[in-house]
């Protein structure tokens, strides 16, 4: 691992074999659309100084998921426009309240077929519904009620349903599947909720990310502001993932120097790559030269 200041990128350990110029693109977007750079590899070991630490890395993605407009008998499950006049940061009312008394009636979006499935969407933060005609509705962050968040995951290990060394979505999914009468309860034990709202977005793009641009699979991350300035290039080494991000969104469980969630992708094949991940690394956080670390 690198001190925790080194003079530049080159002497990152598979530096040389990376798409400089992929990774060039995704951080443009955010930092700086009207440059051009003919050499994307000299500009990131030229312009910028490492700081390196010890990281825990996991995974996101954007759900793709069968829904309708409207409720029936299978569909009734909804993912929900934010309410009026519900401020950035205001504490509102728990998930449990919201379950309980209808608080958001006439807010619906969209109707899944599967309780675990909409919450899942709330995690992500993102989804692609699948409607009846065939068109696919794109639904992004628009929220969140002000709860801290709390894991299910996490809860499920304290009860001993699965051991900490097994726990992933798809054996959250399998446990709620196994016992549909708790998995309300089970749900209610995260008081954070998320709204979304509806995106206007190329089949081609990914979700739109706290930066305001798109997401890009395996190049975007999701990094605490507090410590990863958004926009900075991030070099990732985890596992056999070595590769330049861009910090191009938030999460409210990614807190501290040392935590990081990857963007994926779009989709099931995706979902199994996120789900798989959950790695100590190490990250190196890309800083304009003359900046001082935060």
């Amino acid at each position: 691992m690198l001190p925790k200041e080194a003079a530049g990128a080159g002497r990152l350990s598979g530096w040389a074999a990376d798409d400089h110029a992929a990774a060039y693109a995704v951080w443009q977007r955010t930092a700086n659309p009207a440059e051009a750079c003919d050499d994307p590899r000299g500009f990131f070991e030229s312009r910028f100084k490492v700081s390196s630490c010890p990281c825990h890395f996991t995974g996101y993605y954007e759900p793709e998921l069968e829904g309708r407009r409207r409720a029936d008998a299978r569909f009734c499950h909804p993912l929900h426009a934010a309410p009026a006049g519900l401020g950035e940061g205001q504490v509102w009312h728990s998930r449990r309240e919201i379950m309980a008394g209808g608080l958001l009636d006439g807010l619906e979006l969209v109707w899944l077929a599967s309780a675990i499935e909409a919450f899942l969407a709330q995690v992500q933060g993102s989804v692609r519904v699948r409607l009846e005609d065939g068109s696919t509705l794109r639904l992004g962050y628009a929220g969140k009620n002000g709860q801290e968040y709390c894991s299910i995951g996490k809860e499920l290990i304290r009860r001993g349903a699965i051991a900490a060394d097994a726990i992933s979505a798809e054996a959250i999914r399998d446990w709620c599947a196994a016992n549909p009468g708790e998995v309300a309860g089970l749900l209610a034990h995260n008081p954070s909720y998320v709204f979304f709202r509806t995106l206007d977005l190329a089949p081609d793009l990914g979700p739109i990310g706290s930066s305001g641009v798109p997401l890009t699979a395996m190049r975007s991350l999701a990094a605490d502001p507090a410590h990863v300035p958004p926009g900075s290039p991030v070099w990732v080494e985890c596992g056999s993932i070595q590769a330049l991000f861009v910090a191009q969104d938030t999460g409210s469980a990614i807190r501290g120097e040392g935590r990081a969630d990857l963007f994926c992708g779009s989709g099931a094949a995706a979902g199994r790559i996120a789900s798989g991940l959950n790695t100590q690394g190490t990250m190196h956080v890309f800083r304009p030269l003359g900046t001082v670390p935060a």
